[in-house]
């Protein structure tokens, strides 16, 4: 039994032993392939790496090759172009070279020429003397008296050529520079050429239906009164259907009530109160529409930077006319035309410019202020700081003032043109709105007086005082005194009707 345990163990021994031999021997094959795998595998890349450093190198040289040949392609080319260069300056030399031999051999010319010259002017002077010597012996007289008697004779034989060749000149020159200044205004007269519209003394406002007539009358003509009052115009109902004719020789007024009375048809509340709140508004809306016009003349003739409130004046001459002519359409025409008369005389455009555009500014105010409406446009130029040079030049355009500038000749020969041509101007008109004028001054002299309004062609004159500083008999008094005043300092056909009214009004507010 034990032995058989023991040829068990040791026959297990063995087979151990024999397994871990045969293991053993196992994995040395094994690593011997796989030693054989790997050293396969570094010969394929390095093989791998020969070739591609072969493909490298073999670019390389190719590279190499191609650069070499484009260098000497190049050196090529800029030795031929230096060799060109060479030739070309080398054949410069020879031209200079020749040319600097011509030229030499020219001065040795010319200085034996300005030899020979001196050398005949020499003879020249001699023999001049000798003869001069020879007639001064001949005639009894010296040289120099000799040379004054010979000049006098001269003088004496050419003086009636003489003086008619300078009237020759003069005449010419003044038929050229007459022909000159004719072209010069025949141009500028063909370049502003257009049409003025004198403006009327009336203005249709057109309504809806004849209906709105007996509102805007109002009860025993309340409305119509107040509209009248308030905005100094007269006002016809009856006169053309399907509209109403606004009557006064104040353009601006007229403008007042047109949009006033529009507003009011408009919104269809027609009484006192609504009345004078929709004058006030327009006057507001005339106000603007007129510093828009003066805005657009300001553009239209290429002015700018002028004072904001100068503006404001400029734009009151859009409703504003001088002989039935609009003053701002005159003066914008005014100022184109002096603009291309100073490019002509090569004098300043822009202050002949502004001279002309602004050479009215004082009828925008002339009824308001004492004086010529020049003087008065002199002194708002220069209140606003206006440049000197500008108001020299419109000072002069009624020649009240001597032309200090070419400019002031400009702008006066400018306001010629623009209110002489035919058509441009009405005379009747013009003193129409004058005998107007002075017939509103009259009223407004009289202290106590709020607003005048001259109406109904001139044959009313229509004045509203102050309830608390003029009583019902000044009024009265007031009537038959200013009724003698016009009288005594106007004249003018038929009669004129004169209406002082005194109007007290309370207003109270509830709150």
């Amino acid at each position: 039994m034990n032995l058989t345990l023991i040829t068990l163990a040791m026959l297990g021994g063995g087979i151990l032993l024999f397994g871990a031999v045969l293991g053993y021997f196992l994995r040395v094959l094994l690593l011997l392939g796989k030693k054989g795998s790997m050293e396969l595998d570094i010969k394929k890349k390095m093989l791998e790496a020969e070739s591609r450093a072969g493909h490298i190198v073999l670019e390389a040289e190719q590279k190499s090759s191609r650069l070499l040949e484009e260098s000497k392609r190049q050196i090529n080319e800029k030795e031929t172009g230096l060799r060109k260069l060479e030739e070309r300056l080398l054949s410069k030399d020879e031209t200079l070279d020749k040319r600097q031999g011509d030229l030499d051999k020219e001065v040795e010319g010319l200085k034996q020429k300005i030899g020979e010259i001196k050398d005949i002017k020499e003879r020249i002077e001699k023999t001049k003397e000798e003869v001069e010597q020879k007639l001064a012996g001949m005639a009894g007289l010296s040289k120099d008296e000799a040379r004054e008697e010979l000049f006098h004779e001269v003088e004496k034989k050419s003086e009636q050529d003489i003086m008619v060749r300078m009237q020759k000149l003069e005449i010419g020159a003044e038929e050229k520079l007459d022909r000159r200044a004719k072209d010069i205004l025949a141009t500028v007269i063909q370049r502003v050429a257009g049409g003025n519209a004198g403006d009327i003394m009336s203005t249709l406002v057109p309504i809806p239906s004849d209906e709105i007539k007996g509102k805007i009358i109002g009860k025993e003509g309340r409305n119509i009164r107040a509209f009248e009052r308030a905005s100094g115009v007269e006002v016809l109902i009856d006169d053309t259907p399907g509209s109403i004719v606004l009557s006064s020789f104040d353009p601006v007024r007229r403008q007042v009530a047109r949009v006033a009375l529009e507003q009011l048809i408009k919104d269809g509340r027609i009484q006192p109160a609504r009345i004078e709140e929709m004058v006030d508004k327009a006057r507001k809306d005339v106000d603007k529409i007129m510093k828009e016009k003066a805005e657009v003349a300001l553009v239209e003739t290429g002015i700018f930077n002028l004072d904001p409130r100068l503006v404001v004046i400029l734009g009151r001459l859009h409703f504003r006319t001088s002989y039935g002519q609009n003053v701002m359409q005159h003066s914008v025409e005014m100022a184109h035309i002096a603009g291309m008369l100073a490019e002509e005389l090569s004098a300043d455009v822009s202050v002949a410019k502004m001279g002309a555009l602004l050479h009215d500014i004082g009828k925008a105010v002339d009824h308001e202020v004492q004086g010529t409406h020049v003087e008065i446009g002199r002194k708002i130029l220069q209140k606003f700081g206006v440049d000197n040079r500008v108001i020299q030049a419109m000072q002069s355009h009624h020649e009240e003032y001597p032309y200090e500038t070419l400019e002031s000749i400009i702008v006066q020969t400018a306001d010629a043109i623009s209110g002489g041509r035919p058509g441009a101007r009405r005379d009747s008109v013009e003193n129409y709105l004058k005998r107007l004028t002075e017939l509103e001054a009259i009223a407004n002299s009289f202290t106590g007086v709020d607003k005048s309004y001259a109406i109904a062609a001139g044959r009313e004159l229509r004045v509203f005082v102050n309830p608390k500083t003029i009583t019902d008999l000044d009024a009265l008094k007031m009537a038959q005194e200013m009724a003698r005043k016009i009288e005594a300092e106007l004249k003018y056909p038929g009669e004129i009707k004169v209406c002082v009214i005194r109007e007290n009004r309370v207003i109270e507010h509830a709150r």
